[in-house]
């Protein structure tokens, strides 16, 4: 009689509204994944146009949590993790698509190294052109870094240039959210993601945490895998905006000193008091507001998406 292998990657997905992308997703791992030791966890995050009636009837093999609201990125994925049995989480995103079995090469370049904490494969843009999916440690000067690389770029004359730092396997401060291997015993010991995140930095917090603990984040460019980038957030963009800067303050909060703190609402009462002045914008009167009444340490998720 033979025995089950024991589970050895957990692929776990956070959706919300995603039935016309769900499809592509999931067809993709079910084309390319085919290691026999490994379970997905699909988590609904309360979503209103039948994605969650899709995977039901059209995905048996998937594990499908129906969570009763959204309560964000962070809170999906560690409602997965808590059923998952891999040895490996394997994070990733609904608007993702594999082109290869990208299991088998992350797994071998965990167990290379325990020190290893967290990978992030190299993420292409739908045209097959490189995505930028790593930042160095955010504070002042980090954003500064990782707005000015974004920013280059985008000039053609240093593509090139860029593209050849991104080809070899190297340690880095962060890699995103959109496809995130991790061990799983890290995840546990780290509380999984932090809450108080609802969307934006949580990887980069949950980064920053495992670095405390001495490990490593790796960077890999020998296996990829396309992400259509932005989609989760375009059906709530003005909502997203103003999430944005509540987690970046929150971040500041949890792991930079107390004068990066202050100068970041400077530059933020300034920018968006700015903002307002000439556009009348009220996303940036919510943010005023938001800099002028938040306590430290006291960041609450209010928004959904």
């Amino acid at each position: 009689m033979n025995q089950q292998q024991p589970i050895s990657v957990s692929i776990i997905l956070v959706n919300y509204n995603g039935a016309d992308i769900l499809p592509d997703c999931l067809n993709s791992i079910q084309k390319f994944i085919d290691i026999a030791n490994h379970e997905i966890i699909l988590v609904d995050n309360a979503s209103s146009d039948g994605s969650a009636e899709l995977v039901e009837t059209n995905y048996p093999q998937i594990r499908l949590v129906k969570q009763l609201d959204n309560s964000g990125f962070g809170a999906g994925n560690n409602a997965g993790a808590k059923l998952a049995s891999g040895e490996f989480l394997f994070l990733l995103n609904t608007d993702t698509v594999l082109n290869s079995n990208i299991i088998p090469p992350l797994i071998e370049l965990m167990q290379a190294d325990p020190q290893v904490g967290i990978i992030g494969p190299k993420l292409l843009n739908p045209d097959g052109s490189l995505q930028i999916s790593v930042s160095p440690a955010l504070g002042i000067k980090g954003e500064y870094e990782a707005r000015r690389l974004h920013q280059a770029y985008q000039d053609i004359s240093q593509q090139n240039l860029i593209e050849r730092k991104f080809q070899e396997v190297r340690e880095v401060d962060i890699v995103v959210g959109a496809a995130f291997f991790i061990r799983s015993n890290l995840f546990h010991q780290l509380g999984g993601f932090d809450e108080n995140f609802f969307m934006y930095f949580e990887e980069s917090d949950l980064c920053q945490r495992a670095q405390y603990e001495g490990y490593k984040i790796i960077y890999t460019p020998h296996v990829s895998l396309i992400h259509l980038k932005g989609y989760s957030i375009k059906k709530a963009a003005n909502a997203m905006s103003i999430e944005y800067r509540r987690s970046q303050i929150y971040y500041y909060q949890k792991h930079r000193p107390g004068w990066e703190q202050l100068l970041l609402r400077v530059y933020l009462l300034y920018k968006f008091f700015g903002e307002f002045i000439t556009t009348a914008n009220p996303n940036s009167l919510k943010i005023i507001v938001l800099l002028l009444t938040i306590k430290k340490n006291a960041v609450k998720v209010s928004v959904s998406n």
